[in-house]
């Protein structure tokens, strides 16, 4: 049966407060625009009335922490026939989406509404933490209704439970009391039950993509193991303390451009690797043109504390790890350089893809 719900003032005894008819649909997607948190999701908005591919136009676009985008259509004063078809083939479209897509639709929504021009500035802004490496991995589909009928509640359930669709309802009911108004909401289906389903079309395209070259590094300064000055002066990133950490830095290919971040500091250098990672013992560095052992330069940090450790199962190796790079621009840790929505990441080394972060570092350290 379609659902319904009251509200109560309770003073000296329960007062119903009374329902009142409202425009409200047609006031729904402004007061969600304004506040996404309205539909009891963590959203950031990435495009109102968005023209797909098929000339209809999407009334909200969302995305949430996971990277999951949320269709948002309004039931307006369409049958349930049509909303339901309407939003399921806005669904076919979404899925689709490339990553550079879903940054593209958020960027012309950002344009003259004075909101952060990149998806990663806003992202961060709104989740604290960067984007996922993929987008658009799964979508929901959501009917935003003021009112709801049994057809409606008959063909979702149907969908949702019999079909695992992404489709649920948001209902809102509006209320006056003593010359304020009030919005309450509920769910047709416990979010619990409702599936989240893949995106599973051109899924490559859901990261970004990668230009085959740039690469980030984090370079821990913890406990004094490394110091950024040694790396600043003689050229090289390192790591070490045990297999998982070194791993990554040791895939780094000859030639490959890195950005260098240290942790909860900032961008600190962009350069070249120009050698094979060695361990610390036998590591060689140029120095003024001349190849001098690592181990023999008067060096701030303490990389011999990783020494090999070797047990019965044949041990980690806990060395400290040396790649060989030649600074194209590099700063002291003081002009670190940091923005909200820069690529973080807790491996020592992987593939760069975040184009925010490669556009806005190569711009202020003046790379090409």
């Amino acid at each position: 049966m379609p659902l319904e719900f009251g509200l109560w003032r309770v003073d000296d005894k329960p007062v119903r407060v009374a329902t009142r008819p409202m425009r409200l649909e047609a006031r729904l997607e402004e007061l969600i625009e304004a506040d996404p948190e309205i539909v009891g999701r963590t959203l950031l908005l990435i495009g109102r009335q968005v023209q797909t591919d098929h000339g209809k136009f999407i009334d909200l676009l969302g995305i949430d922490a996971e990277g999951a985008l949320h269709v948002l259509e309004l039931k307006r004063d369409r049958t349930p026939r049509e909303v339901v078809a309407q939003l399921l083939d806005y669904g076919s479209w979404v899925q689709d989406l490339s990553n550079e897509q879903v940054r593209e639709i958020y960027g012309a929504y950002a344009r003259g509404r004075g909101l952060a021009e990149e998806l990663d500035e806003a992202f961060a802004l709104r989740f604290g933490g960067s984007p996922p490496d993929a987008l658009n991995s799964t979508h929901h589909l959501t009917v935003v209704a003021s009112e709801i009928d049994a057809a409606t509640e008959r063909i979702v359930t149907y969908l949702a439970s019999g079909y695992q669709v992404p489709l649920n309802v948001l209902f809102f009911r509006h209320f006056e009391d003593e010359g304020r108004s009030y919005l309450a909401r509920t769910w047709l289906i416990d979010e619990a039950d409702t599936a989240a389903t893949p995106a599973a079309s051109k899924a490559r395209g859901k990261q970004e993509l990668w230009n085959g070259t740039d690469w980030y590094v984090s370079f821990g300064e913890e406990a004094g193991s490394r110091s950024w000055d040694d790396a600043l002066q003689y050229g090289f990133v390192s790591a070490g303390g045990g297999e998982w950490f070194s791993r990554t830095l040791r895939s780094l290919p000859m030639g490959a451009r890195v950005f260098t971040h240290i942790p909860k500091t900032g961008y600190v250098g962009v350069g070249t690797v120009s050698g094979e990672p060695q361990p610390f013992e036998e590591a060689v560095l140029s120095v003024g043109g001349e190849d001098q052992q690592m181990a023999e330069l008067p060096l701030k940090g303490n990389y011999r504390a990783g020494v090999q450790v070797l047990d019965a199962e044949g041990g980690e190796d806990r060395r400290e790890w040396i790649v060989p790079v030649t600074w194209e621009a590099s700063v002291p840790r003081a002009k670190a350089l940091w923005r909200t929505g820069f690529f973080a990441n807790q491996n020592s080394a992987c593939k760069l893809r975040a184009r925010f972060t490669i556009d806005e570092v190569s711009r202020h350290f003046g790379i090409a």
